[in-house]
Protein backbone atom coordinates (compact mmCIF):
# COMPACT_ATOMS: atom_id res chain seq x y z
CA UNK A 1 0.00 0.00 0.00
CA UNK A 2 1.25 3.36 -0.85
CA UNK A 3 1.68 5.74 1.81
CA UNK A 4 0.24 9.29 1.17
CA UNK A 5 3.07 12.68 1.10
CA UNK A 6 1.72 15.26 3.70
CA UNK A 7 3.34 18.04 2.43
CA UNK A 8 4.56 21.43 4.59
CA UNK A 9 0.70 22.56 3.56
CA UNK A 10 -0.31 20.24 6.57
CA UNK A 11 2.95 19.59 8.65
CA UNK A 12 3.99 23.34 8.58
CA UNK A 13 1.19 25.51 7.42
CA UNK A 14 1.76 28.57 6.06
CA UNK A 15 4.46 27.24 3.73
CA UNK A 16 3.05 25.99 0.63
CA UNK A 17 -1.25 25.99 0.22
CA UNK A 18 -1.65 22.63 -1.60
CA UNK A 19 -2.29 19.56 0.39
CA UNK A 20 -0.49 17.16 -2.12
CA UNK A 21 -0.75 13.38 -1.52
CA UNK A 22 0.41 10.71 -3.09
CA UNK A 23 -2.44 8.97 -5.58
CA UNK A 24 -3.71 5.73 -4.13
CA UNK A 25 -3.34 2.51 -6.06
CA UNK A 26 -6.85 1.76 -8.34
CA UNK A 27 -7.78 -0.59 -5.23
CA UNK A 28 -7.89 1.89 -2.59
CA UNK A 29 -9.61 5.04 -2.26
CA UNK A 30 -8.63 7.42 0.81
CA UNK A 31 -5.71 9.88 1.02
CA UNK A 32 -4.47 12.21 4.45
CA UNK A 33 -4.58 11.64 7.58
CA UNK A 34 -6.49 13.23 10.99
CA UNK A 35 -4.09 15.60 12.68
CA UNK A 36 -4.84 17.83 16.17
CA UNK A 37 -3.43 21.17 16.95
CA UNK A 38 -3.49 23.32 20.03
CA UNK A 39 -5.68 26.92 19.30
CA UNK A 40 -3.59 30.32 19.95
CA UNK A 41 -4.76 32.45 22.27
CA UNK A 42 -5.84 34.84 19.35
CA UNK A 43 -7.06 32.16 17.04
CA UNK A 44 -10.52 31.65 15.59
CA UNK A 45 -11.36 28.31 14.06
CA UNK A 46 -11.39 30.76 10.89
CA UNK A 47 -8.06 31.12 11.42
CA UNK A 48 -7.03 27.48 12.01
CA UNK A 49 -9.09 26.59 9.07
CA UNK A 50 -7.09 28.55 6.51
CA UNK A 51 -3.65 27.60 8.09
CA UNK A 52 -4.63 24.22 7.18
CA UNK A 53 -6.18 25.06 3.90
CA UNK A 54 -9.79 23.98 5.09
CA UNK A 55 -13.16 25.09 4.86
CA UNK A 56 -14.99 26.96 6.97
CA UNK A 57 -17.74 24.27 7.48
CA UNK A 58 -15.45 21.51 7.18
CA UNK A 59 -13.82 22.65 10.56
CA UNK A 60 -17.10 23.73 12.62
CA UNK A 61 -18.42 20.29 11.88
CA UNK A 62 -14.94 18.56 13.11
CA UNK A 63 -15.30 20.15 16.60
CA UNK A 64 -18.70 20.83 17.41
CA UNK A 65 -17.91 21.17 21.03
CA UNK A 66 -15.50 24.16 20.41
CA UNK A 67 -16.89 28.17 20.15
CA UNK A 68 -16.08 28.97 16.37
CA UNK A 69 -14.98 32.64 17.43
CA UNK A 70 -13.16 32.35 20.23
CA UNK A 71 -11.45 28.66 21.09
CA UNK A 72 -8.91 29.54 24.16
CA UNK A 73 -5.98 29.22 24.37
CA UNK A 74 -4.91 25.18 24.09
CA UNK A 75 -7.82 24.28 23.31
CA UNK A 76 -7.33 20.87 21.31
CA UNK A 77 -8.63 21.41 17.43
CA UNK A 78 -9.04 18.66 14.90
CA UNK A 79 -7.72 19.07 11.82
CA UNK A 80 -9.96 16.60 9.52
CA UNK A 81 -7.45 16.25 6.53
CA UNK A 82 -8.60 12.48 5.99
CA UNK A 83 -10.55 12.22 2.64
CA UNK A 84 -11.96 9.24 0.24
CA UNK A 85 -11.79 10.48 -3.12
CA UNK A 86 -15.08 11.31 -4.99
CA UNK A 87 -16.49 8.41 -7.36
CA UNK A 88 -15.16 10.07 -10.76
CA UNK A 89 -12.86 9.46 -13.08
CA UNK A 90 -9.25 10.96 -11.53
CA UNK A 91 -8.80 13.28 -13.84
CA UNK A 92 -8.59 17.16 -14.57
CA UNK A 93 -10.65 18.65 -11.52
CA UNK A 94 -13.19 17.20 -9.38
CA UNK A 95 -15.49 19.44 -6.95
CA UNK A 96 -17.56 17.45 -4.99
CA UNK A 97 -20.64 19.81 -4.10
CA UNK A 98 -21.67 18.85 -0.62
CA UNK A 99 -18.47 18.39 0.94
CA UNK A 100 -17.18 21.92 -0.61
CA UNK A 101 -14.14 20.33 -1.63
CA UNK A 102 -11.98 20.55 -5.29
CA UNK A 103 -10.04 17.56 -6.18
CA UNK A 104 -7.05 18.19 -8.90
CA UNK A 105 -5.60 15.21 -10.19
CA UNK A 106 -2.02 17.11 -12.32
CA UNK A 107 -0.69 14.31 -15.15
CA UNK A 108 2.30 12.82 -13.77
CA UNK A 109 5.26 13.08 -15.89
CA UNK A 110 7.58 10.17 -16.76
CA UNK A 111 9.34 8.84 -13.59
CA UNK A 112 7.26 11.08 -11.17
CA UNK A 113 4.71 9.50 -8.95
CA UNK A 114 0.98 10.39 -9.35
CA UNK A 115 -0.48 12.93 -6.80
CA UNK A 116 -3.67 14.59 -6.19
CA UNK A 117 -3.99 17.91 -4.49
CA UNK A 118 -7.15 19.42 -2.88
CA UNK A 119 -8.48 22.60 -1.73
CA UNK A 120 -11.48 24.15 -0.11
CA UNK A 121 -14.15 25.91 -2.19
CA UNK A 122 -17.26 27.70 -1.69
CA UNK A 123 -20.09 27.08 -3.52
CA UNK A 124 -23.70 28.41 -4.84
CA UNK A 125 -26.38 29.74 -1.96
CA UNK A 126 -29.64 27.25 -2.19
CA UNK A 127 -31.27 30.11 -4.43
CA UNK A 128 -28.02 30.18 -6.90
CA UNK A 129 -26.74 26.24 -7.06
CA UNK A 130 -23.72 25.28 -8.59
CA UNK A 131 -24.59 23.08 -11.79
CA UNK A 132 -23.55 19.69 -11.64
CA UNK A 133 -21.92 17.59 -14.49
CA UNK A 134 -19.02 17.70 -17.07
CA UNK A 135 -17.18 20.09 -18.51
CA UNK A 136 -14.22 22.10 -19.18
CA UNK A 137 -12.24 25.13 -18.52
CA UNK A 138 -12.94 27.38 -21.40
CA UNK A 139 -10.71 30.53 -20.37
CA UNK A 140 -8.52 31.76 -18.14
CA UNK A 141 -7.79 35.54 -16.78
CA UNK A 142 -5.56 37.28 -14.23
CA UNK A 143 -6.82 40.32 -12.48
CA UNK A 144 -10.20 39.71 -14.04
CA UNK A 145 -12.93 42.33 -14.05
CA UNK A 146 -16.50 41.09 -13.46
CA UNK A 147 -19.83 42.69 -14.76
CA UNK A 148 -22.35 41.57 -12.17
CA UNK A 149 -25.77 39.90 -14.18
CA UNK A 150 -28.81 42.49 -13.94
CA UNK A 151 -29.88 39.71 -10.79
CA UNK A 152 -27.04 40.10 -9.02
CA UNK A 153 -27.31 44.19 -8.90
CA UNK A 154 -31.08 43.78 -8.61
CA UNK A 155 -30.55 41.43 -5.35
CA UNK A 156 -27.73 44.01 -4.29
CA UNK A 157 -29.25 47.35 -4.89
CA UNK A 158 -32.70 45.88 -3.00
CA UNK A 159 -30.31 45.14 -0.05
CA UNK A 160 -28.58 48.99 -0.10
CA UNK A 161 -25.52 47.64 -1.96
CA UNK A 162 -25.70 49.03 -5.64
CA UNK A 163 -22.85 47.77 -7.69
CA UNK A 164 -21.18 49.31 -10.87
CA UNK A 165 -21.81 48.06 -13.95
CA UNK A 166 -18.40 46.66 -14.17
CA UNK A 167 -16.29 45.88 -11.02
CA UNK A 168 -12.36 46.80 -11.77
CA UNK A 169 -9.64 44.42 -11.26
CA UNK A 170 -8.52 44.66 -7.76
CA UNK A 171 -8.38 44.49 -4.06
CA UNK A 172 -12.34 45.05 -4.06
CA UNK A 173 -13.25 42.67 -6.89
CA UNK A 174 -15.56 39.85 -5.98
CA UNK A 175 -13.23 37.21 -8.37
CA UNK A 176 -10.06 38.06 -6.67
CA UNK A 177 -6.84 38.05 -8.97
CA UNK A 178 -7.72 34.77 -10.74
CA UNK A 179 -10.39 33.52 -12.58
CA UNK A 180 -11.05 30.23 -14.73
CA UNK A 181 -14.47 29.98 -16.78
CA UNK A 182 -16.17 27.00 -17.49
CA UNK A 183 -17.81 25.64 -20.35
CA UNK A 184 -21.45 25.31 -18.79
CA UNK A 185 -24.47 28.28 -18.30
CA UNK A 186 -23.21 29.70 -21.27
CA UNK A 187 -19.63 30.33 -19.60
CA UNK A 188 -21.44 32.07 -16.86
CA UNK A 189 -19.75 29.82 -14.08
CA UNK A 190 -15.85 30.49 -12.96
CA UNK A 191 -13.53 29.11 -10.86
CA UNK A 192 -12.11 32.20 -8.87
CA UNK A 193 -10.36 33.97 -5.92
CA UNK A 194 -11.99 36.31 -3.54
CA UNK A 195 -11.66 39.28 -1.77
CA UNK A 196 -13.87 37.25 1.68
CA UNK A 197 -11.89 34.37 2.15
CA UNK A 198 -14.30 33.77 4.79
CA UNK A 199 -16.91 32.57 2.73
CA UNK A 200 -14.57 29.69 1.30
CA UNK A 201 -16.10 26.51 2.45
CA UNK A 202 -19.40 27.85 3.05
CA UNK A 203 -22.37 28.58 0.60
CA UNK A 204 -22.14 32.17 0.00
CA UNK A 205 -21.78 32.46 -4.10
CA UNK A 206 -24.36 33.33 -6.70
CA UNK A 207 -23.26 29.81 -8.26
CA UNK A 208 -19.28 30.21 -8.71
CA UNK A 209 -17.27 27.88 -7.35
CA UNK A 210 -14.82 30.10 -4.78
CA UNK A 211 -11.16 29.43 -3.56
CA UNK A 212 -8.82 30.79 -1.37
CA UNK A 213 -6.54 33.45 -2.76
CA UNK A 214 -3.56 31.68 -2.00
CA UNK A 215 -4.95 28.49 -3.79
CA UNK A 216 -6.03 29.84 -7.02
CA UNK A 217 -2.45 31.59 -7.39
CA UNK A 218 -1.23 28.14 -6.58
CA UNK A 219 -3.91 26.41 -9.04
CA UNK A 220 -4.06 28.79 -11.82
CA UNK A 221 -0.76 27.97 -13.74
CA UNK A 222 -0.90 24.35 -13.46
CA UNK A 223 -4.70 24.43 -15.29
CA UNK A 224 -4.66 24.32 -19.03
CA UNK A 225 -7.58 25.70 -21.36
CA UNK A 226 -9.42 22.39 -22.10
CA UNK A 227 -8.43 21.05 -18.33
CA UNK A 228 -11.85 18.16 -17.80
CA UNK A 229 -14.12 19.60 -14.33
CA UNK A 230 -16.59 17.23 -13.11
CA UNK A 231 -18.67 18.85 -10.34
CA UNK A 232 -20.58 15.81 -9.03
CA UNK A 233 -23.44 15.58 -5.27
CA UNK A 234 -22.36 12.96 -3.49
CA UNK A 235 -23.12 13.79 0.26
CA UNK A 236 -21.87 10.15 1.05
CA UNK A 237 -18.53 8.61 -0.23
CA UNK A 238 -17.38 5.01 0.45
CA UNK A 239 -13.89 3.89 0.12
CA UNK A 240 -11.41 0.92 0.65
CA UNK A 241 -8.07 1.82 2.84
CA UNK A 242 -5.94 -0.51 5.09
CA UNK A 243 -8.11 -3.51 4.22
CA UNK A 244 -10.92 -1.97 6.03
CA UNK A 245 -14.56 -0.14 4.38
CA UNK A 246 -14.60 4.06 5.09
CA UNK A 247 -18.01 5.52 4.98
CA UNK A 248 -17.44 9.28 4.42
CA UNK A 249 -20.88 11.39 5.35
CA UNK A 250 -21.72 15.08 4.28
CA UNK A 251 -24.81 17.17 4.54
CA UNK A 252 -26.92 17.18 2.13
CA UNK A 253 -27.78 19.78 -0.10
CA UNK A 254 -31.12 21.50 0.95
CA UNK A 255 -32.40 21.57 -2.30
CA UNK A 256 -31.82 17.92 -2.70
CA UNK A 257 -34.15 17.52 -0.06
CA UNK A 258 -32.28 14.40 0.58
CA UNK A 259 -33.89 13.19 3.95
CA UNK A 260 -32.27 10.69 6.68
CA UNK A 261 -34.15 7.71 4.80
CA UNK A 262 -32.91 8.47 0.97
CA UNK A 263 -29.19 9.13 2.56
CA UNK A 264 -29.28 6.06 4.47
CA UNK A 265 -30.60 4.13 1.21
CA UNK A 266 -28.17 5.98 -0.61
CA UNK A 267 -25.30 5.35 2.03
CA UNK A 268 -26.37 1.57 1.31
CA UNK A 269 -26.12 1.17 -2.36
CA UNK A 270 -22.54 2.57 -1.86
CA UNK A 271 -21.88 -0.01 0.31
CA UNK A 272 -23.41 -2.96 -1.26
CA UNK A 273 -21.58 -2.09 -4.41
CA UNK A 274 -18.24 -1.96 -2.32
CA UNK A 275 -18.74 -5.18 -1.02
CA UNK A 276 -19.36 -6.80 -4.45
CA UNK A 277 -15.72 -6.80 -4.80
CA UNK A 278 -14.86 -7.42 -1.58
CA UNK A 279 -17.03 -9.09 1.96
CA UNK A 280 -16.40 -7.78 4.93
CA UNK A 281 -18.42 -7.78 8.39
CA UNK A 282 -19.83 -4.37 8.57
CA UNK A 283 -20.10 -2.51 11.94
CA UNK A 284 -23.29 -0.94 11.74
CA UNK A 285 -23.29 1.10 15.16
CA UNK A 286 -20.20 2.84 12.98
CA UNK A 287 -22.64 3.31 9.56
CA UNK A 288 -25.32 4.73 12.05
CA UNK A 289 -23.23 7.33 13.80
CA UNK A 290 -21.55 8.60 10.58
CA UNK A 291 -24.68 9.29 9.14
CA UNK A 292 -26.02 11.03 11.94
CA UNK A 293 -23.11 12.61 12.38
CA UNK A 294 -22.23 14.15 8.84
CA UNK A 295 -19.27 15.32 9.78
CA UNK A 296 -17.31 14.62 6.71
CA UNK A 297 -14.95 12.68 8.86
CA UNK A 298 -14.32 8.79 7.47
CA UNK A 299 -15.19 6.43 9.21
CA UNK A 300 -14.02 2.73 9.62
CA UNK A 301 -17.63 0.85 8.79
CA UNK A 302 -15.99 -2.84 8.56
CA UNK A 303 -14.17 -5.12 10.96
CA UNK A 304 -10.97 -6.03 10.76
CA UNK A 305 -9.98 -8.54 8.29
Amino acid sequence: MRTYIALLAIILPGITRAATFEMPLPEFDMIGAMHQTEARHEDTLLDIARRYDIGQEQIVRANPGVDRWLPGEGVTVIIPTRYILPAAPREGLVLNVPEMRLYYYPKAKPGETPVVKTFPVGIGRQDWGTPLGATQVVGKQKDPTWTPPASIRKEHEENGDPLPAVVPAGPNNPLGQYAMRLGIGKGSYLIHGTNKAFGVGMRASHGCIRMMPEDIEYLFPQIAVGTPVRIVSEPAKVGWYGGKLWLEVHEPLEEDRLGHASLFNNALRLIDAAQAERMVELDEDAISQALSDQNGIPVAISKDV
